[in-house]
């Protein structure tokens, strides 16, 4: 993929002013970024065209959007099949490493990436908190665990320890928030005060910004120019601009729209200002055993309960558009054999890579908003396992390199895991899993001195160790070669005819690519979409996103049916009343074509 996009101007002609007035009365009018427990129900909407009265469905992708609608639609008496090529779970599973384990003990537990579960999210917890665990009285929400702190670790300087909470504060005011930033960050090592002041400055800003403004002008900037990255020092750029928004969301910076960085930015600001009673959970949250064990394996076996039916090793690879609506969609099992599936709705909960093939002309046409996600762009985010002899000292919770070519960051697991870990797993030699996640798979390393992409898997795994022992070992020794016992990449990643390939790419958020984003309905009556591409609140490839769109299909396939079942509830990021004033003068602003009071 490219990574130059035309870059554009901060200023507000009358034509955008217009367009960010019309998108952000919509937004407001669905009920975006309303605080509260929940979403109200909003008005039944009526899908129009034939109505089967049946209540069959098929869900194509049983990851996070396709297990949630599954969830909730099976609560509500629908009779539904979920369809899997490769892994309940998808991005979220975990999986054992075969021939790991012996004497009885399970395999060295793998995964695509570590879990994290910040506070702000809230879809996803209602989901853990309905499905049963043993000995649990929330259910697999239980088996979240706080985390307090994270090492920040820096190239040939020592590492700190920072917490993760902004500390206590009654009510988060424009002038407190900025001043809890500056606090927040002052540890970033050879950044300028008048720097530090600034990124306060323009995160006090986004806060401030209108709902108008947001649509309309922050959705079409990078997140880069919003932060005014061009001719600051190299601190600021590496780890105010670049790090916290790789590690985040492994977003690039200079690619990514400053709508949606600031979004979860906001939303990780008051999960950690403990002012929203929402967002009790804290910023960081982590599962206490593999994600398959602590909520995976229970939540299909809820599902199965409730009598969902579950297909796997067959994917879709046609619909077939008739008369106005889908007939049936033929799966194919990846061997050459087909079946036809016939239901009265369906949904597409797969990745936005898989779903666009099936998009063929004749649904385009019945609807072509849906051609917007062919200019949606995906990017890598994968994770690697180094199972080590000897506990490292490092603090427990998560670990970023910052300013690592490789924007690493890591998670020690087997601490914070139920359970002694060498009795359980592997060899019994095996003391700590470290899980790494490498968000930057284009830049060049310092070991090979070549992009992710360009480097075997025993040169992946080298060259991520050598950069976390260059970021954390200064006067430290955390990390020692000795320790190694073995490593483990995500078998997603595969090698041929001297390309890698990845088969679990993320979504990316570029400038302006919210308009090409589907909502979980169309204009075709009985198909629905759901995945980290289609449009939500938190608006970025996360489980939660996920999960809410899973939510959201379910609810529009209840007014395709007409069934007057309650919603699934949709849960909306809180915004904080003290900011309403300025919000307000910000929309007359933005309406008038000036810029944010701020901007300056």
């Amino acid at each position: 993929m490219s990574d130059q996009l035309p870059k554009k101007s901060a200023s507000i002609d009358r034509r955008t002013a217009l367009r960010g007035a019309l998108t952000g009365a919509a937004i407001l009018a669905a009920g975006a970024g309303v605080g509260g427990p929940a979403a109200a129900d909003p008005p039944r909407h009526r899908t129009p065209g034939l109505r089967t009265g049946g209540k069959d469905v098929a869900i194509f992708g049983g990851g996070m959007a396709g297990l949630s609608a599954a969830h909730e639609l099976s609560e509500r008496g629908f009779r539904v099949t979920v369809y899997e090529p490769a892994h309940l779970g998808g991005k979220a599973r975990s999986m054992g490493v075969p021939g790991t384990g012996s004497g009885g003990r399970a395999d060295l537990p793998g995964e695509h990436g570590f879990r994290f579960f910040p506070g702000c999210y809230q879809n996803v917890p209602d989901t853990m908190r309905r499905i049963p665990f043993p000995g649990n009285p929330h259910g697999v929400l239980d088996n979240l665990i706080r985390v307090e702190g994270t090492v920040a670790g820096f190239r040939d300087r020592p590492p700190i320890f920072a917490p993760v909470e902004l500390g206590a504060i009654d009510q988060l005011t424009p002038e407190l928030l900025g001043n809890s930033i500056i606090g927040a960050f002052g540890f970033v090592p050879e950044l300028p005060p008048h720097e530090l002041a600034f990124f306060a400055k323009q995160m006090v800003m986004w806060f401030t910004s209108s709902t108008e403004r947001r649509f309309g002008q922050w959705e079409y900037l990078t997140w880069e120019q919003i932060m005014r990255a061009d001719g600051k020092s190299p601190a600021y750029r590496a780890y105010l601009v670049n790090a916290l928004t790789r590690i985040t969301v492994a977003a690039k910076p200079h690619l990514s729209s400053a709508r949606t960085i600031g979004t979860i930015g906001e939303a990780l600001v008051l999960a950690g200002s403990g002012v929203v009673p929402e967002f009790s959970g804290g910023v960081d949250r982590i599962l206490n055993r593999p994600t398959n064990a602590a909520w995976i394996d229970p939540w299909v076996a809820y599902l199965r309960s409730r009598g969902v039916q579950f297909v796997t090793g067959s994917g879709a690879s046609r619909l077939s558009y008739s008369g106005g609506r889908i007939d049936s969609v033929t799966v194919s099992d990846g061997q050459g054999g087909t079946n036809t599936v016939v239901a009265d709705y369906y949904v597409c909960a797969m990745p936005v890579e898989k779903t666009v093939p099936l998009l063929d002309d004749r649904i385009l046409a019945a609807d072509p908003r849906l051609a917007g996600m062919r200019e949606l762009i995906t990017d890598w985010m994968v994770g690697i396992q180094y199972y080590l002899r000897r506990p490292t000292d490092i603090p427990e919770g998560h670990i970023a390199a910052l300013g690592s070519p490789w924007a690493l960051t890591a998670l020690r697991q087997a601490p914070m895991w139920v359970g002694d870990f060498p009795a359980q797993y592997g060899d019994g030699s095996v003391q700590e899993c470290f899980s790494v996640d490498i968000s930057d798979w284009d830049t060049p390393g310092i070991v090979h001195q070549r992009p992710a992409k360009q480097c075997s898997a025993q040169e992946i795994a080298a060259e991520v160790w050598a950069q976390l022992k260059l970021w954390l070992n200064t006067n430290t020794g955390w990390l020692r070669d000795e320790d190694i016992h073995s490593w483990h990449l995500d078998p997603g990643v595969t090698w041929s005819g001297g390309t890698t390939h990845n088969a679990t790419p993320l979504l990316v958020n570029t400038v302006g690519s919210y308009d090409n984003r589907p909502e979980a309905r169309c204009a075709i009556p009985n198909l629905f979409f759901g995945g980290d591409h289609v449009r939500s609140h938190i608006d970025l490839a996360t489980m939660e996103s996920a999960n809410e769109s899973g939510r959201s299909a379910a609810n529009a396939i209840i007014d395709a049916a007409d069934d007057p079942a309650p919603y699934a509830p949709v849960f909306p990021l809180v915004a904080l009343p003290a900011f309403d004033a300025a919000k307000k003068l910000d929309a007359d602003r933005y309406r008038a074509g000036l810029p944010h009071i701020l901007d300056v």
